[in-house]
């Protein structure tokens, strides 16, 4: 019998608050002291909006691996697998370097994880193998 593994992860991360604030106080200064027009700076603080909505709403997010199913979850969302449906599981990282995790079932299907519950490859890798399911690892694929 094998132990359970859980991953667990916040979307407020002080790395998150820092870049945040360091983003915005640089904006500020171009607005202040370069005397940069306001719907310039609004416009390059545009894409920040999503990162700020995250960081506020503080959304958790994990997985737990136990010796007969797989779980995870993120915000509201939730959903669970039994292990003796999952064929293997597929690592693909794509050219931003980021892993997307595809579970093939045995009846054919693919099943995605979602990319905010996904653990560091090295962690999660070994925890499938160990409860029998096979890995394969693709490297910078498109689809």
């Amino acid at each position: 019998m094998t132990e359970t593994y859980q991953f667990s992860r916040s979307s407020r991360t002080p790395q998150m608050v820092v870049t945040l604030g360091m983003l915005y106080t640089v904006l500020i200064l171009l607005f202040f002291s370069l005397d940069a027009a306001w719907w310039i700076v609004s416009i390059l603080a545009l894409p920040t909006i999503p990162a700020v909505w995250d960081c506020w709403r503080n959304t958790h997010s994990g997985l737990t691996l136990n010796s007969d199913q797989i779980e995870w979850y993120s915000g509201r969302r939730t959903d669970n697998l039994p292990l003796e449906q999952i064929d293997r599981a597929s690592f693909n990282t794509r050219f931003d370097f980021s892993v997307r995790i595809t579970l093939i079932l045995k009846n054919g299907r693919k099943l995605y994880l979602p990319s905010q519950v996904i653990p560091p490859r090295r962690q999660l890798e070994p925890e499938l193998q160990e409860r029998g399911i096979p890995t394969k690892r693709y490297h910078f694929r498109f689809f």
